[in-house]
C-alpha cells in the first residue's frame, strides 16, 4: 500500500462538474493498493495516519495529529502510484493491485479511519476525477507500507 498526503487548508473532489467530495482542513490523502496487501496493513497505515504529528502547536511546531486539529480526510484512489516509469516513455501500471480487491481495500482504509474518529470523503473509485486542494505549508508525505517496519 502506498499513500501520499498532502496536509491542506481545504480540498474537494468533482466527477462529471457534480461535489462528491469537499473537506475543510486535514489531508487529502491519494490511495494505491497492491495485490500483496492485507486488511492488516490497511490498518497499521490507518492508524500511522491518525497518529502523524504534521500540525503545527501553539509554538509552531508540528507536533499535533490530524486527530488532535479535528481535521478530515479527502481520500481519493489512485492506482498510478504503482507507476514503473524505469523503462520507455509510458508508465507501466502492472503493479497496482487488481481493481476489484483494490476498491475492496480502499474501502476499508476509509472505514478504518473513520473507525479512529476521522471524518473522511472520498472520491469514486476508478472514476475520472477533478481534485482540488489548498495546500498547507506544504507538507507532503509518502509512505510505503513495503517500508514499514511491519510491512514486509
Amino acid at each position: 500500500m502506498r499513500i501520499i498526503i498532502q496536509r491542506v487548508k481545504e480540498a474537494s473532489v468533482e466527477i462529471h462538474q457534480s461535489m462528491v467530495g469537499q473537506i475543510k482542513h486535514g489531508y487529502v490523502i491519494l490511495v494505491g493498493i497492491h495485490d500483496s496487501d492485507t486488511k492488516a496493513i490497511v490498518e497499521r497505515m490507518a492508524k500511522k495516519v491518525s497518529s502523524l504529528r504534521i500540525f503545527d502547536d501553539d509554538d509552531g511546531k508540528m507536533n499535533e495529529s490530524i486527530l488532535d486539529k479535528q481535521g478530515s480526510v479527502l481520500s481519493i484512489s489512485q492506482f498510478t502510484l504503482f507507476a514503473d516509469a524505469r523503462k520507455g516513455n509510458r508508465p507501466s501500471f502492472t503493479e497496482a493491485g487488481k481493481p476489484e480487491y483494490s476498491k475492496e481495500l480502499y474501502l476499508y482504509f476509509n472505514e478504518s479511519l473513520r473507525a479512529l474518529g476521522i471524518p473522511v470523503e472520498e472520491g469514486e473509485f476508478g472514476a475520472e476525477m477533478q481534485v482540488r486542494l489548498q495546500n498547507d505549508g506544504p507538507v507532503t508525505l509518502y509512505i510505503d507500507s513495503q517500508e514499514m517496519p511491519w510491512g514486509k
